[in-house]
Formats: C-alpha cells, structure tokens, sequence
C-alpha cells in the first residue's frame, strides 16, 4: 500500500471510528454470541495491560470500555459495533494472567476464549497487546501459541509507550519483533501505542479498518 492510499485508510478509519461506535452485548457463555454476519477485530492482553483504555482512545470516547484497576474484571466477550449501519465489530475478550482469579473461573474464561477463536468465521484479525514496560511474558506467549494453533492471524501491539524511556521501548520493540517472527500467525509489523498521549492510535486504526475488509 503506497502513503496516498494509506492516508486514505487512515482518514476513513478515522471517520468510522467517530462515528456510531456503541456497546452491543456481553456474552458469558458461547450461546450469548451475536450472529455472526460482520467481520470482527478482538483485543486480548493480561489483565491491566490497557485494553479498555485503548479501546475508548480507538473510539474517541471516554468509557466505551470501562477502565479497570481491579485484575480480571472483564470475564465476558463484549461486542461493540462500529459504523451505521454496522461495518463491523470489536470484540473486548477477558484478561489473561489470572494471579487473583480463582481457578475454576480462569479455567472457565480459557474455555470461552478458546474455544470463540476456534469458531468463529468472521473473526478477521485479534490483537495481543503487551505492556511495553514489561515485555512478552509467559501468559503472552501462551495466548500466541493458542492463536498460532487457532490459525488465528494477530497482531502485537505495544501499550503504555509513554510511561517508559524512549531508548527501553527500543529494546522492548526489538524483542517483540523477534518474538513475533516465530509465530506462524503473528502479523510483522508491531504497533506501539499510548491512549494516553495518542501515539499510534491513527494507524492502529488504520490497520483494524484494513484487516476487517481483508
């Protein structure tokens, strides 16, 4: 893609996301699940590494995604429908690395997960995101594995780039970057991002827009 029709994709990525962009449904269980009729992009990362807080910067709003400081508070897939009428879905799925969760119940939240990316025919890319001041950590590469063996194409996209110091988020990137080149799903471009500070958020969008019409 040349810069003029990446532009393009960014402003028009830009125009959907300020547009409707509203809460569709939680699902506890797999029978919860909206029909699935348009493409959908899923955003899964340890619990507390941003994934509301990117979520409502993607958007443009200020509690699409509730922000939590409490680990584990997202036990359901919650679906968000993006464009009027809808273009397509996001899909906000539990935290992983469940150090406060009881077992029973992180079992259970694995099993939904699992088994939703298996299944699910209109799930068009899932975004891993990793807190940049911590790195890939063995929860990570678990959720990798899981989506390699799904056949479930991902990109890794790097959070919190602000709270960190340019020259260590250079070290995190390069060890992300070779990570990811051993995973048969893993996209190779890696996206780092603030919502806090706005870093990324255009192209990040960009490439959610580009992934769904794929």
């Amino acid at each position: 893609m040349d810069e003029d029709d990446q532009s393009a994709l960014i402003a028009e990525a830009r125009r959907l996301f300020s547009g409707r962009v509203e809460f569709l449904l939680s699902a506890p269980q797999l029978q919860f699940l909206p029909d699935a009729d348009v493409p959908e992009v899923a955003f899964c990362g340890r619990s507390n590494v941003g994934k509301s807080s990117l979520l409502n910067a993607l958007t443009g709003r200020k509690s699409i995604a509730r922000a939590s400081v409490t680990p584990g508070r997202t036990q359901e897939l919650n679906f968000f429908d993006v464009g009027e009428p809808t273009q397509f879905r996001l899909v906000d799925m539990p935290g992983y690395g469940f150090a406060k969760a009881p077992i029973k119940v992180a079992e259970k939240w694995r099993t939904l997960v699992r088994t939703f990316l298996r299944g699910r025919v209109t799930l068009k890319r899932n975004l891993v995101l990793i807190d940049s001041r911590h790195g890939i950590k063995d929860s990570d590469l678990a959720m990798m594995k899981m989506l390699d063996e799904a056949a479930v194409g991902y990109r890794l996209v790097l959070t919190k780039a602000d709270k960190i110091k340019a020259s260590e988020l250079a070290e995190t990137l390069e060890k992300v970057a070779i990570e990811a080149r051993k995973h048969s799903a893993a996209h190779p471009q890696i996206h780092v991002t603030s919502a806090e500070k706005g870093m990324g958020i255009d192209e990040l969008r960009g490439a959610v827009l580009a992934d769904v019409r794929s």
